[in-house]
């Protein structure tokens, strides 16, 4: 897995590519624990990603989490596959998705 990173101000802008799994996940959650400090807007651009497990959906929920308390997050252009699994885990109830 790739992660592209944009940052502008306060909003910043994660572009995963790939596999979003267990052995990739804590990948993710580096980058966002070093990346977070003074963000109030945090954008998942999802197009290029190709799959998530239970470990990905765990560190999109902490980031949901962090974020309830400091600004907003949304998830941008998921693939139908990864909608659909947003779907059956109830995912897309917690997460704003465009």
């Amino acid at each position: 897995m790739t992660i592209q990173k944009m940052k502008n101000g306060s909003a910043l802008t994660i572009a995963p590519e790939g596999r979003l799994d267990t052995i990739t996940a804590p990948e993710l959650e580096a980058v966002l624990k070093e990346e977070l400090n003074g963000v109030e807007d945090l954008t998942f651009d999802l197009e290029k990603l190709d799959y998530i497990s239970s470990a990905g959906l765990r560190v999109l929920l902490s980031a949901q989490k962090t974020m309830n308390n400091r600004g907003k997050m949304k998830v941008v252009r998921p693939n139908e596959m990864i909608l659909e699994i947003f779907e059956v885990t109830g995912f897309t109830d917690i997460l704003t998705i465009e």
